[in-house]
């Protein structure tokens, strides 16, 4: 099963960001925001990840239980993927390309290497 005190901890920083969320009004999920104090508190070392490993790899095996209900209401959507085939997988393959090509610029401005090459137009390391 899983830990109570490391659903415990995963809740706190869930209610955490919830609070930050409403109170700040911070353009971030609830959850995200949670999930971003869990980091810094991991790294900080204010929280063991022994204490919210256990619960986390068990909400993560059963992950596709809580996306049942968004996949069984995609269903009723079918007619308008349908209508909009051509124009929805257009923009998933342009979209996929136009970040895998600013992904490969940017990672190769970052690393110092884009436009060093030898004379025989090779990448130099």
């Amino acid at each position: 099963m899983f830990d109570l005190r490391g659903l415990a901890v995963l809740l706190l920083f869930y209610f955490a960001g919830l609070l930050l969320h409403t109170l700040l009004h911070v353009p971030l999920p609830a959850n995200v925001i949670g999930l971003i104090l869990l980091v810094a508190a991991l790294f900080a070392g204010w929280v063991k990840l022994e204490w919210v490993e256990e619960t986390a790899q068990f909400l993560l095996r059963h992950m596709m239980l809580f996306f049942a209900p968004f996949v069984v209401g995609t269903i009723v959507f079918f007619p308008v993927f349908g209508r909009y085939a051509l124009a929805i997988g257009l923009s998933l393959i342009g979209g996929t390309l136009l970040v895998l090509l600013v992904t490969g610029k940017v990672t190769s401005w970052l690393s110092g290497k884009e436009g060093k090459t030898d004379e025989r137009g090779r990448l130099v390391e």
